[in-house]
């Protein structure tokens, strides 16, 4: 398995970071893709894969969240860091309007920042949409150019937002929420084919089912895939067989 979406590096494993890296492992995940959060969380993510270096896999971005004040000296902080060669997606950026909605114009414009990098450099966008996801959806297609591709990470949308998102060459990124009662995500990605969906744990938040309300690990990415196999009648093998390749192409490591 493939957890293309984990900020692992975060405080909240500092007390059993070793053992939450075992217990992945046993679990059978194979990489895991470290998004950022703004300029104080590169040295975790550094100190991360510098010491797991055949499982983490470091990406660069500024969050929505953090976009404040200094939100372009922020970015200029991450744009060397891009420039090193070390990373390879951009992200996490995109937009939200759940904690503070004064900030979405400068949060618009540091995104349509990102799409600019991803296009220039030719690494894959991780985006954030809470309560954003057809704004950010416009703002992508507004933006797009040939070869910009990359993951609406915790995809919670309806099948035609899905559909957009597909048609714009993006994946879904399919975590804890689908395995959530209320969220009906079942029904929204039925007539989605599995080819455009990577599997993700956004750690330490929105564990699945059924350790929903606990820390969240990429470990706990197997009750996504089984609820996945048995919503679609296949096999859990083929469930990670799939968003595993998936998650290979778009990070271009189909060699390994």
């Amino acid at each position: 398995m493939i957890d293309t979406h984990a900020h692992i590096y975060l405080d909240d494993f500092a007390d059993d970071r070793e053992a939450m890296m075992q217990r992945l492992v046993a679990a059978g995940v194979e990489r895991v893709y470290l998004p950022n959060i703004d300029g104080k969380s590169i040295a975790q993510i550094r100190q991360l894969v510098s010491t797991y270096p055949d499982i983490c896999r470091p990406m660069m971005g500024l969050h929505p969240c953090s976009v404040k004040g200094d939100w372009k000296a922020e970015l200029a902080v991450i744009l060397e860091e891009l420039e090193t060669g070390q990373y390879v997606a951009i992200g996490e950026t995109g937009l939200d309007a759940y904690w503070d909605k004064t900030t979405l114009p400068q949060q618009e414009e540091a995104l349509r920042i990102q799409i600019d990098w991803a296009v220039g450099f030719a690494l894959p966008l991780i985006l954030h949409t809470r309560d954003t996801m057809d704004r950010t959806i416009e703002v992508v297609r507004e933006a797009h150019r040939p070869g910009l591709t990359g993951i609406f990470h915790c995809f919670n949308g309806t099948e035609e937002q899905a559909r957009q998102i597909i048609d714009l060459d993006f994946y879904l990124g399919i975590g804890g929420v689908y395995t959530f009662q209320n969220a009906r995500m079942e029904e929204h990605l039925r007539n989605i084919p599995l080819e455009h969906l990577v599997l993700e744990t956004d750690a330490p938040y929105l564990a699945p089912v059924p350790h929903r309300g606990k820390r969240n690990e990429p470990s706990y990415l197997k009750p996504i895939v089984s609820k996945l196999a048995a919503d679609r009648q296949i096999s859990e093998e083929e469930v990670i067989r799939q968003t595993s390749q998936n998650a290979r192409k778009l990070f271009r490591e189909m060699s390994e």
